[in-house]
């Protein structure tokens, strides 16, 4: 039987995976905890199998309890079971160290079959996901930003504005807005200061001396 405990800040959540699981014979449903701390604290006193660990909760997210489980040697494998599928969600996820990554839309079997790879100590993502993560490492950054949309990311790490930055590059204020649209997209973030950090953390931007 694979151990689980099981962490979210909403409690039919919670209460849907304990029905789930519990009728099935090959789980055992040890504990709940309804955010990062709570998970932790009942990730070394039950010393689960497996965590089904929810990304976005107040007080500590998924990513910071993943670290601290880690951090205190605690051996549960971790598989995160969440709503979102963006960069900016699953890669700080997967580099915190969890083991699985799937969607609260996966099928019954799929989620099982999940818990129980994660069990084991192996990979199991969700095909968007697992698409998303092959998309990174294949492809170049240049290919994955536009030139304008580097140029436009340029100047707003420098600290222009919009209006600033479409005098620069002599387009309009709006064609700014929509250019950073895009990188918004394209890197996983919702405002300028995550794209900026986003872009210098994967190497699109760089730092330099001029300025």
């Amino acid at each position: 039987m694979i151990s689980l405990l099981i962490v979210d800040d909403h409690p039919v959540v919670r209460d849907g995976l304990r029905g789930m699981f519990g009728a099935d014979p090959r789980f055992g449903v040890l504990g709940e905890a309804c955010d990062g701390a709570e998970a932790v604290t009942a990730g070394e006193r039950l010393q689960p199998d497996v965590i089904l660990m929810d990304l976005r909760m107040p007080r500590v997210d998924g990513v910071a309890a993943i670290k601290e489980l880690a951090r205190r040697g605690v051996p549960a494998r971790v598989l995160v079971l969440t709503t979102y599928d963006t960069d900016s969600d699953v890669l700080p996820a997967i580099e915190a160290g969890a083991t699985g990554y799937l969607l609260k839309d996966a099928p019954r079997e799929e989620l099982f079959r999940a818990v129980e790879a994660a069990a084991r100590g192996q990979a199991a993502l969700a095909p968007a996901v697992a698409t998303r993560l092959m998309g990174q490492m294949r492809r170049p950054a240049t290919e994955l930003l536009s030139q304008r949309e580097l140029e436009v990311l340029e100047l707003i790490a420098k600290g222009s504005t919009n209006r600033e930055a479409a005098r620069q590059l002599f387009i309009s204020e709006a064609t700014v807005k929509t250019h950073l649209l895009h990188v918004y997209a394209k890197l996983g973030v919702k405002d300028r200061a995550a794209a900026v950090a986003t872009a210098f953390s994967r190497g699109y931007l760089t730092v330099r001396g001029d300025g």
